[in-house]
């Protein structure tokens, strides 16, 4: 594996915050004043701060300012002043100020992406994904708003004289909990609904990539939506976390299994709602009819995008016996052949781990799984001499059981690989474990893989393709089975999660009791007689 040679990063960047003709290896620094304009958005009166460095080169990049409990709590209540004026604003209102936020992240998505990759270390072509999808978010939520929150007609007990309608009410304000691995794209895809839906959000980054996620707050303030409908708060999880729960009307949070059980056990003391997407030990599946070429190029993306930091990358791969030996052949040239390297600009393959602790845990399984007889077929090492979080892409080969890795989320560039001869016993075994996040199928017989993937327990599964074909699906939902989370974002689940359903019913010309000096007894023959007459009329 290699490194390309650094070149400047590509496309303008707003106001000079980067200087792109230093050696991409030296300091990034940025300006003061683009930082301000940044942090100034996290409402912060402790006077207490924290830094974020860059995985690139453990440079600094700045100090982000820290919330205490009353910050957290003003937040709350400013959104609240914003949310029932918000709320009143009508679907078009909304749907044109979300289409200009998508123009936006894409003229701006240089900057963007510029700065993902120097909060994250991912490589320029996966940072990419995240303002592709976010526009993607707010396009979907803008067409489609009157088709989930309009009023809705249904039908009444009694035809002609009972009208039932039932109006989506929001919530209020969602409190929403985003991890690193995407900055970008889980700072605003789980929130951009919730606005649609007349909500305001209170949200709490991960601390080691706020700048990007400021930057989201920074893009909807310039697209029109109205001040202090969108709140930040910074802190630890373990407190300002705690404080959002214990304040919202409604809770989203995308990280580990861990701690969203935390938060579900908090959601339902309060009996408020929770979306939770969680952890995975996601399955991909090369049948014995793959298309072998199409088959190891996408398990290269499946297991190797963003340094294998991705909630639905592979971490287990069952290969057919017939194809076994052809397949890996194939997927360790590909995997071998990937440049790796800190730059802002295109052209890696893949870029560094996020930060010591993500580096410790690949490291220990790799160590742990070699140790106990495991193979590597590629990769295997930490790669210092390209940045202080590198670890080359892995390929193990002889898992079992006793070590780490055969079942704990790795969430780093390591896969490993199985045979299988039955493929209801890869099945079976793509089911082991308590997750069920993705699953992937390589096969050239659509219908028979669409078949196999219902008895795969995952949320989503992609039919020759890793994860982006559900994923940039925006109609389709997406989230976890088992202990992968509970919820959806995205589709009409995305958007209906935020809102309260209120049936509205209006009785004309007869009531539900007896009229005209009905007794009780005939009342109530003649209430089961229409019952019968209504089943052989069809009515449901």
């Amino acid at each position: 594996m290699s490194a390309p040679n650094p070149t400047p990063a590509g496309g303008p960047l707003v106001e000079g915050p980067f200087d792109p003709e230093h050696d991409p290896r030296a300091a990034y620094a940025l300006e003061p004043e683009y930082v301000e304009s940044l942090t100034k958005h996290v409402l912060s009166t402790s006077g207490e701060t924290k830094p974020v460095e860059s995985p690139l080169n453990g440079a600094p990049l700045a100090h982000i300012p820290q919330s205490s409990d009353d910050d957290v709590a003003k937040a709350f209540a400013r959104a609240r002043r914003a949310q029932a004026a918000w709320a009143r604003t009508s679907l078009d209102e909304r749907s044109a100020i979300m289409l200009r936020l998508h123009d936006l992240v894409l003229d701006r998505q240089d900057e963007i992406i510029d700065l993902i990759v120097l909060e994250s270390g991912k490589a320029r072509k996966h940072a990419f994904d995240e303002p592709l999808h976010i526009a993607l978010t707010a396009r979907y939520y803008a067409r489609t708003a009157h088709e989930h929150l309009d009023t809705q007609r249904k039908l009444g007990v009694v035809p002609g004289l009972t009208r039932v309608e039932v109006n989506r009410i929001p919530k209020g304000v969602v409190g929403i909990i985003s991890p690193w691995n995407y900055p970008f794209t889980m700072a605003l895809c789980d929130g951009l609904p919730a606005l649609m839906a007349g909500n305001a959000v209170v949200t709490k980054p991960d601390a080691q990539t706020m700048l990007t996620a400021l930057l989201a707050v920074q893009l909807l303030a310039e697209a029109g939506f109205p001040e202090d409908l969108w709140q930040v708060v910074a802190g630890p999880g373990s407190r300002v976390g705690t404080r959002i729960v214990e304040q919202a009307d409604y809770v989203c949070f995308t990280g580990s299994t861990a701690t969203g059980k935390l938060i579900a056990r908090g959601c339902a003391e309060r009996l408020i709602g929770c979306s939770l997407e969680l952890g995975g030990k996601n399955p991909l599946l090369v049948l014995r009819d793959a298309d072998l070429e199409k088959a190891a190029e996408g398990a290269v993306r499946a297991s190797f995008s963003n340094a294998g930091q991705l909630c639905v990358s592979m971490e287990r791969m069952f290969v057919a016996d017939q194809v076994y030996d052809r397949f890996v052949e194939r997927f360790v040239a590909r995997t071998q052949a990937m440049t790796l390297g800190a730059t802002l600009a295109w052209g890696n393959d893949m870029g560094s781990l996020i930060s010591q602790d993500q580096l410790d845990t690949v490291v220990a399984h790799v160590e742990d799984a070699v140790a106990k007889g495991a193979k590597v077929l590629a990769g295997g090492n930490a790669r210092p001499d390209l940045g202080p979080y590198f670890f080359e892409p892995t390929i193990l080969e002889g898992v079992t059981p006793d070590m780490t890795c055969f079942g704990e989320e790795t969430f780093g560039p390591v896969v490993s690989l199985y045979r299988f001869h039955d493929e209801a016993d890869a099945v079976a075994r793509a089911n082991a474990g308590e997750y069920g996040l993705n699953a992937s199928i390589y096969s050239q017989d659509g219908a028979r893989a669409r078949a196999i993937a219902r008895y795969i327990k995952c949320g989503t599964v992609n039919i020759n393709e890793a994860f982006g074909a559900t994923f940039a699906s925006i109609d389709s939902p997406m989230g976890g089975m088992r202990e992968s989370g509970m919820g959806r974002r995205q589709g009409s689940e995305g958007i209906l999660r935020y809102t309260e359903s209120q049936s509205v019913a209006t009785q004309r010309l007869i009531r539900f009791a007896p009229m005209l000096g009905m007794s009780d007894e005939r009342y109530a023959k003649v209430m089961t007689a229409n019952l019968r007459l209504m089943k052989k009329l069809g009515r449901a």
